[in-house]
């Protein structure tokens, strides 16, 4: 393997965001779809239908992102170093463990969607329609997992092409089929929970068909003694602890955030949806700064080069922050237009208006902590990641206690983003550690 060493690190962070920016947008815009079909339809149990019932799936998914973020830092660090036995010994850890997990999560469906609806507090009319939603979509737990690892290997070797091609696959076929399913066929939540388990299917095949074509590039040694090598699996084992507490708490944030919406009425559980959509879209397309900053920050750590790191790190946040500002006016100036996009019910509209100034201010206060996540991810300096989580989601909570009985929803918004500069805040505070281990 040969590592590009050049000084262009703008170029570099725009290689791999642009094409990952592209492709992580069509997360949150398939989930615009779904409120959309659903929000179409003339009740709105169904946008709170999947609504709770895509929450689930983020606590039960998101829950796992280690297999995307901690296969993308230790590849990345292998690749860096030269080690391209440790980056085919990745892939394979990393498909063991997330089809392994999948199968577990289809043995403990019941248990599982038994717990997650006791701890929400939804009407029933809207719980019918996430459980519908739920006995569904959890089949496709083992392709969700292993499309995790496959995108988070692809971009340790700082490779987003193939990351684009499989997101823009999966997600466009999941959204052509939720029209044929939802709209054509009025198959409504069940058509929406089938669709995507569908797309995640495609998505895993063609996947493990260019993974295959990359190692038959690749050369270099055997990777067979190293799959269950202790050391390397403990070490693997620690970094992934670590992101799964730290994306529990984040996933707990947001989960809590629709639990406190559905306490505020349905309307307001609708509103804060199709407004979270927004959000959605805007985290995700900043994470591809993110994700860009993990792959080169893996690289510069693998290599032992601290002034690399340095460059790959102002880069990074240089074009985020500016990305961020024009995702913030796009909002201010069409997020209402959005808004009627996935919604045709009037009084879903005027309430989502009364809180678009919050989701307005969120892509400026948020950019943030996007990208020292990535940084910390990449230099697999996970402990201070899940330590700072911990801080920041304790005085989201502490907050929202605060602001809720007297502001509503507008302080549980607040909540939102003051736990996203708390999370850039705690970040920033321990990255002079990463910088002096890296040297």
């Amino acid at each position: 393997m040969t590592q590009d060493t050049g000084p262009n690190w703008n170029r570099r962070v725009w290689a791999l965001a642009g094409p990952i920016v592209i492709s992580n947008v069509t997360v949150p815009l398939l989930g615009a779809v779904d409120t959309a079909v659903v929000g179409h339809l003339p009740d709105p149990r169904y946008i709170g239908g999947v609504a709770i019932g895509a929450l689930i799936f983020s606590f039960v998914y998101w829950g796992f992102g280690f297999l995307r973020m901690g296969t993308t830092g230790l590849t990345a660090q292998a690749w860096g170093a030269d080690n391209p036995a440790e980056v085919r010994a990745m892939l394979a850890r990393g498909l063991l463990l997330a089809v392994g997990i999948g199968v577990a999560l289809l043995i403990l469906r019941a248990p599982i969607g038994i717990l997650s609806f006791r701890l929400l507090h939804a009407s029933v009319a809207v719980e019918d329609q996430a459980t519908a939603y739920y006995a569904i979509r959890i089949w496709g737990a083992p392709a969700a997992l292993a499309n995790y690892v496959l995108l988070g290997w692809f971009l340790g070797l700082q490779d987003a092409r193939w990351p684009l091609l499989l997101q823009l696959v999966m997600n466009g076929l999941n959204i052509a089929l939720d029209i044929v399913f939802v709209m054509g066929l009025a198959w409504g939540v069940e058509g929406v929970a089938g669709a995507t388990v569908i797309a995640e299917y495609v998505a895993v095949g063609l996947g493990l068909v260019l993974a295959s074509r990359r190692l038959a590039a690749m050369g270099g040694g055997q990777a067979g003694a190293r799959i269950l090598d202790g050391p390397r699996i403990r070490r693997m084992i620690v970094v992934n602890r670590d992101i799964f507490i730290r994306t529990l708490c984040l996933i707990f944030a947001f989960a809590w955030f629709t639990d406190r919406s559905a306490v505020l009425g349905d309307s307001t559980l609708a509103a804060n949806a199709v407004l979270m959509n927004l959000v959605t879209i805007a985290a995700y397309g900043l994470d591809g700064f993110a994700h860009a900053a993990e792959a080169l920050v893996g690289g510069t750590v693998g290599r032992r080069d601290p002034a690399a790191l340095a460059a790959a790190v102002r880069a990074a946040m240089l074009w985020a922050g500016l990305v961020s500002l024009a995702t913030a006016a796009v909002f201010a100036l069409a997020g209402g237009t959005m808004i009627d996009v996935m919604t045709g019910l009037p009084e879903i509209r005027a309430l989502a208006r009364d809180f678009l100034p919050w989701v307005a201010v969120a892509p400026v206060v948020a950019v943030w902590c996007f990208l020292y996540d990535g940084i910390f991810l990449g230099a697999t300096r996970t402990r201070e990641l899940r330590n700072a989580m911990l801080m920041s989601m304790t005085g989201y909570l502490a907050a929202a206690w605060l602001f809720l009985p007297v502001w509503g929803n507008h302080g549980l918004w607040a909540a939102l983003l003051l736990f996203f500069v708390l999370r850039g805040l705690t970040l920033a505070a321990y990255y002079p550690g990463v910088a002096r281990a890296t040297g």
